[in-house]
């Protein structure tokens, strides 16, 4: 239903620059997505991580000093007993974790959707200690005249999820976290329904069931409420472990198209499904099979296999550009028209 570019992967790491010296690009990848000045522009999770010396442990940390993030480097004797490695996610210190790499969000633009450049430095960094771990996977909704830019921070204290807004992408408005931990796959719809914005969320779920995702609605984008579980994982090969919302919904004839992923035995796959015009909370449809699985050597083996992960799609004259992540390291792009892809299932 999707058909992948002959160009895959369009943003690899060796194309974007480190953001600073004694860092190494680890992955490219889950990029945002929108059109601005006739250009596309993606936002990439850029993983970063510490060029390793003999005898020491590198590992990249923020330090924060009056409303600014600077890129440091924390560096530990392999051989101090205070030094308790974690597998390959990094280490601990004094009871101080640390983790072996770190994402900012970083600009690319393109004129035809599929050869990129890169931006040198950062587009959103972390810039408190919520984000001390990282800014990761942003969503891009265009509306009224603006762009929202929702994207997950990570910290000790868990993961939750941020807006901020601009207008020209070259300035940034932080609006704070909106979703509070443990909360990330946002998906802000594209215009206001019936006098009030709405989103798709994934609270996790260490209860009774297992992460879904679920519905809710906002009168100025910051104070979020009526939340509504619409759509659990089914047990099948594909998301019989979770489920979470991607980009924000297209709107076409039959219903918001919201493209999701699932995790399952078979890795993370895409899904569609169909959400009513009026009542967004209201599922109309959905796939019975996955819209694109992992079965490339890119997408297959990476810095984490089997994987396929959008949070950004582009509609350009009937046609969709799902931009992904693939086995989190590069960017892909793959094509459908949109009216075929809704009557798909």
């Amino acid at each position: 239903m999707l058909q992948r570019h002959e160009d895959n992967p369009v943003i690899e790491p060796d194309d974007v620059s480190p953001s600073r010296d004694g860092y190494l690009v680890l992955g490219a990848f889950n990029p945002g997505a929108t059109t601005y000045n006739d250009e596309v522009l993606l936002l990439l999770r850029t993983a970063e991580t510490c060029v390793q010396e003999e005898g020491t442990i590198r590992v990249p940390i923020y330090r924060f000093e009056d409303g600014e993030g600077y890129p440091d480097i924390a560096e530990f004797d392999r051989d101090d007993p205070d030094v308790e490695p974690k597998d390959t996610r990094g280490v601990t210190y004094n009871g101080q974790e640390y983790l072996s790499s770190l994402s900012h969000l970083r600009l690319a633009r393109s004129s035809d959707g599929v050869h990129f450049t890169v931006d040198d430095e950062p587009f959103i960094y972390p810039v408190s200690r919520a984000e001390s771990y990282g800014v990761e996977d942003a969503r891009i909704t265009r509306i009224e005249g603006r762009y929202l830019i929702n994207y997950t921070v990570v910290s000790r204290d868990s993961w939750a999820t941020a807006l901020a807004e601009t207008t020209d992408f070259q300035s940034v408005e932080r609006k704070g976290i909106i979703f509070h931990p443990e909360n990330k796959d946002v998906a802000i719809f594209p215009e206001k329904i019936n006098g009030m914005y709405h989103a798709l969320h994934r609270p996790n779920n260490s209860g009774f069931g297992k992460p879904s995702i679920w519905y809710a609605q906002s009168p100025d984008l910051i104070h979020w409420g009526n939340h509504r579980c619409i759509a659990r994982p089914r047990d099948n090969r594909w998301e019989s472990r979770k489920i979470g919302g991607g980009a924000p919904p297209i709107k076409t004839d039959e219903g918001w198209l919201m493209i999701y992923h699932g995790k399952g035995d078979e890795g993370y796959s895409l899904f569609g499904l169909l959400l009513d015009l009026e009542e967004p909370w209201k599922v109309v449809r959905r796939a019975d099979e996955p819209m694109l699985v992992p079965d490339t050597p890119y997408e297959e083996e990476g810095f984490f296999g089997k994987v396929v992960f959008s949070n950004g799609i582009v509609e350009k004259d009937g046609t969709l550009y799902v931009y992904y992540g693939a086995a989190d390291e590069t960017s892909c792009v793959a094509t459908a028209d949109v009216d075929s892809l809704v009557r798909s299932f």
